[in-house]
């Protein structure tokens, strides 16, 4: 087999692979150990990471199949820039300060081809999210660090040759950005389940495909960043009571429910769903520099109760 056919195969499967994984675990963010175990090729495992953010399996002939960010880790500085560049791509910095490493060679090359790579973004200790197909379509040299380009899954292993080259890398660009945003609130997301341990902070629920991360200040206000103190695990139903006012959560950290809803008879779900809680104290996370801060959930609780 030619090594080209041998390269494109390799890399259909692997996304193949990524496609029945992500399915299989409920979303687009997997286990350290499913990558690393990867998938059978031809009787031999390949594996879609290594301990090196450059990875070129043993059975590629030349170009690496994924390149990958260390997740945030608190205390450490992260070694990887995973911001968007002034063209609105993502940044990739070499292996080293050599721009001649072989692993910066493997990228160097993928660009000058075209083939597409796996990128896997660390969102915690463990666990990557992991966007796909992705192209190194420029290289910075005085910057040490290359361009990358996100482009929809659904698309060919080999470069779409219908579209002119603006086209094309306008399309790449506008994934790319939208990828960057789903990047920032998955990373959101499991820090907050990780820190309140996978479990409601109003019910402790456990059933994580059950959980999502609400924000206590919103996205678009000025204090609304993406950090676990500004954020609550909470189960669909008490995610969706605390957005729209319904449940309130007072600086003190204790649950009260909207007065007209506790009022109201309607039967169990009501009454246990959130009536059940009015008074009680919400769970929070081990570590108290993680817990919600305080003037945050003050701000929140007044619209709560301008609402209430």
């Amino acid at each position: 087999m030619a090594e080209a056919e041998l390269d494109s195969r390799i890399r259909a499967q692997a996304f193949q692979f990524l496609k029945e994984q992500t399915e299989l675990h409920g979303g687009d963010v997997l286990p350290w150990q499913v990558l690393t175990m990867g998938f059978q090729f031809g009787g031999r495992r390949v594996p879609l990471v290594g301990q090196q953010g450059i990875f070129k399996p043993a059975v590629l002939p030349e170009m690496p199949l994924s390149i990958r960010t260390a997740p945030v880790v608190a205390g450490q500085e992260r070694p990887y820039d995973d911001g968007l560049g002034a063209d609105s791509l993502l940044r990739y910095r070499y292996r080293g300060d050599d721009p001649m490493h072989r692993d910066n060679r493997g990228l160097r090359l993928a660009m000058h081809r075209n083939v597409p790579l796996v990128y896997l973004v660390g969102i915690v200790p463990g666990r990557y999210m992991v966007v796909w197909p992705v192209y190194i379509v420029r290289d910075h040299p005085q910057e040490r660090s290359f361009s990358v380009a996100v482009d929809a899954p659904y698309m060919p292993v080999s470069a779409n040759t219908t579209l002119d080259p603006a086209s094309l890398e306008a399309r790449r660009a506008y994934i790319t950005v939208q990828t960057q945003r789903r990047l920032h609130q998955q990373g959101f997301r499991e820090r907050v389940l990780r820190a309140y341990q996978e479990q409601c902070a109003v019910c402790r629920l456990h059933h994580e495909e059950l959980l999502e991360a609400a924000h206590i200040l919103p996205d678009g206000h000025p204090r609304g960043e993406p950090i676990v103190p500004n954020g609550l695990a909470l189960c669909k139903l008490h995610h969706a009571a605390y957005d729209r006012n319904i449940l309130g959560i007072t600086p003190n950290l204790v649950v009260e429910i909207r007065l007209d809803i506790l009022r109201e008879a309607d039967g169990p779900m009501l009454e246990h769903g959130l009536q059940g809680f009015q008074g009680g104290r919400i769970h929070t996370p081990r570590s108290r520099q993680l817990w919600p801060r305080p003037d945050l959930l003050a701000e929140r609780y007044e619209v709560f109760r301008r609402a209430s």
